[in-house]
C-alpha cells in the first residue's frame, strides 16, 4: 500500500489534457468512492489515533504523521453513514484541500485508475441537494461516486466568506465602471456558494455554470448574442469538473475569437508547482487556490 502513490509526480502530465487519476475506496459496504490523485499526500494503514476533548463529532482522532499533527476524519460518519468501527484495520487518506491537509478514515483502499474528463458525469438526477457526490463515473460495471470533499470539509469546519471591508470599498469606486456580471464555473454546490457570496459582498452580480462544459456552451450563447465583453467581466473558473476541465475550458476560450479576450481566474483545491506553470501554458490570467475570499476578491479587483 505504501507504493501506491510512488509514481505520482510522474502523472503531472496528465493535468491540462482533460484527464485525472482518481484513488478508489470503500466504506462500509461495496460502494466504490474516488478522489483526485493529486489531492492525496499518501495513504498508509491508519496510525494510532489520539482522541481530543471537544473535537467534532466527524473526527476520530488525531495523529503525528511525519512531525504534523493531523486531523482524522471518519469518512463514513460524516456523510451521514456508519462509523468505521475498527481503525486499527483501516486505512487513511492524507489529503490537502484548500490549503489544509486532513486525513481521511476508510476501510479499504483498492488501487488508482486513468479516466478522461468527458466519461466523469454530474451526479443523476434525482440524487438529491443532500448528496455528497460531486460527479460520477462508471467503472468495471459499477457506478463510482467521486465525492464532494469541499462539502464535507465546510460542514466540519465552515469557511467564512467575508471580504475585508477596505477591498469591497476598493472594488465599489471601481464598479461604476464595469457592472457587467461574473461567469463561475465550479461543479461543488459548497465552492459555487463561497465565491458568490463572496461576489455578493463585492456587489458583483453571478452567473453560474456547473462544469466547463456547461460554461462554454454558455460562453458561446452569449458572444453569438453580440460581444462577451459587453456581457460579462471575467469567468472565475473551478480546474476539476465533469465533462471538462478549466485546463481545456481555459483553452477553449483562448481558441475562440469570440471569447479570447475574457478574463480568466483558475480556482482551485488543487495544489502543487504543475498548477502554476498550467496556468501560463492554457492561457489563463491568474491562479488562485481556494479559498480565501481577500486573495480571490482582490484577484478580481485588478481585473477589474
Amino acid at each position: 500500500m505504501a507504493g501506491i502513490l510512488d509514481s505520482v509526480n510522474q502523472r503531472t502530465q496528465l493535468v491540462g489534457q482533460n484527464r485525472l487519476e482518481l484513488l478508489l475506496f470503500k466504506l462500509n459496504g461495496r460502494q466504490r468512492f474516488g478522489i483526485n490523485v493529486f489531492k492525496v499526500k499518501e495513504v498508509l494503514q491508519c496510525p494510532r489515533l489520539t482522541a481530543l476533548p471537544q473535537r467534532n463529532a466527524m473526527i476520530t482522532g488525531v495523529a503525528n504523521i511525519r512531525g504534523q499533527t493531523i486531523s482524522i476524519i471518519d469518512l463514513s460518519k460524516a456523510m451521514g453513514g456508519r462509523p468505521i468501527a475498527q481503525t486499527e484495520n483501516s486505512f487513511a487518506i492524507i489529503s490537502e484541500y484548500n490549503r489544509s491537509v486532513q486525513g481521511f478514515l476508510v476501510n479499504s483502499v483498492e488501487r488508482i485508475i486513468n479516466v478522461n474528463w468527458e466519461s466523469i458525469l454530474p451526479p443523476p438526477r434525482g440524487a438529491g441537494r443532500f448528496n455528497y457526490m460531486t460527479a460520477v463515473t462508471e467503472i468495471d460495471g459499477e457506478l463510482v461516486e467521486i465525492l464532494d470533499v469541499e462539502k464535507i470539509l465546510d460542514e466540519i469546519s465552515p469557511v467564512s466568506t467575508r471580504v475585508n471591508a477596505d477591498i469591497v470599498e476598493q472594488v465599489a469606486h471601481l464598479k461604476s465602471q464595469t457592472q457587467k456580471p461574473i461567469l463561475i464555473a465550479d461543479d461543488s454546490s459548497v465552492a459555487r456558494r463561497q465565491i458568490q457570496k463572496a461576489m455578493e459582498t463585492l456587489g458583483l452580480e453571478c452567473i453560474v455554470a456547473e462544469n466547463g462544459k456547461l460554461a462554454l456552451n454558455k460562453l458561446r450563447e452569449m458572444a453569438a448574442a453580440g460581444p462577451i465583453e459587453q456581457q460579462l467581466s471575467m469567468v472565475i473558473s473551478d480546474v476539476e469538473m465533469p465533462e471538462m476541465d478549466g485546463y481545456t475550458l481555459t483553452a477553449e476560450i483562448r481558441n475562440d475569437s469570440g471569447l479570447k479576450d475574457l478574463h480568466v481566474i483558475l480556482h482551485t483545491s488543487l495544489s502543487g508547482v504543475f498548477n502554476k506553470a498550467l496556468v501560463e501554458k492554457v492561457g489563463a490570467n491568474n491562479f488562485i487556490a481556494k479559498f480565501n475570499p481577500d486573495e480571490l476578491a482582490s484577484a478580481v479587483k485588478s481585473a477589474l
